[in-house]
């Protein structure tokens, strides 16, 4: 938070400087300003970028960060902050190239491993997503390994080795028992396999720990479903729908419910 707020201070410095001179000779003082200054002005446009990603403002945030980027290319966290702006702009192939060049110039800097590997699955590249999360897991000394273990988990999922899949979100859970992510992976994976008792179980912890998060609840219900429990799936689509009205999700929890006789 407070690195926001003096992100947002320097925003507020930039405007007001921007106003008493002129596009040229603010040029013109960068291009002659020491590698040092530089240095410290491409930090502090690297903080304002921070600032609007943080807001959201993903079009600004990678502004600020081109022109971070354009003072000092060899900042591992500039190249990282980039990477990460693409990566929710959907534009992968620029994510990865800035993530790698952040890896290249920090090698252990785990953020941006982890983020890489959830480019790779976020483009269905498993195998590659896999090899990025080991690099993670391996890491002694990186905080949040629960993360990359479900991780893990959700890309042996979808590559269908159910056996792996679990063994890592269960891993996963040991490390934080209250992880949703985790949690929530293998209550699906679960239905999948039919194992429903097990699913509601999951799903259940899930729900009761983020009550507010339509897909748990709509995965909840299809456990439910599966146990024949109908009155408790019909409850819980109409939670889902409830959450999430006028999206995909919520369209298709009133479909599940139609089929409920």
């Amino acid at each position: 938070m407070r690195r926001i707020c003096v992100a947002l201070t320097i925003l507020i410095v930039f405007t007001g400087l921007a106003a008493c001179s002129s596009p040229g000779s603010k040029n013109a003082a960068e291009a002659d300003a020491s590698p040092e200054r530089k240095q410290a002005l491409a930090e502090a446009t690297r903080n304002v970028g921070e600032a609007y990603l943080a807001g959201g403002n993903l079009i600004a945030a990678l502004r600020e960060l081109k022109k971070a980027e354009a003072l000092y290319a060899d900042d591992h966290i500039t190249q990282f902050d980039l990477g990460l702006t693409y990566y929710y702009r959907d534009r992968y192939e620029q994510a990865i190239e800035h993530l790698q060049r952040a890896i290249q110039l920090k090698p252990d800097y785990a953020p941006a491993i982890n983020t890489l590997g959830n480019t790779y699955s976020a483009m269905g590249q498993w195998d590659k997503a896999i090899e990025v999360y080991e690099k993670i897991i391996e890491d002694a000394f990186y905080g949040t390994p629960h993360f990359a273990l479900s991780n893990m988990g959700v890309a042996y999922y979808r590559m269908k080795d159910y056996a792996r899949a679990e063994y890592y979100f269960l891993e996963a859970l040991k490390m934080n028992p209250d992880f949703i992510n985790a949690l929530a992976g293998l209550g699906s994976m679960y239905i999948d396999q039919g194992r429903y008792n097990e699913a509601v179980v999951k799903l259940g912890r899930a729900v009761r720990k983020d009550p507010k998060v339509g897909k748990l609840h709509f995965e909840l219900g299809r456990a439910y479903l599966g146990q024949g429990d109908v009155i408790q799936a019909r409850a819980e689509f109409a939670k889902a729908a409830e959450l999430a009205p006028d999206t995909p999700l919520a369209a298709e929890a009133q479909k599940e419910l139609k089929k409920i006789p």
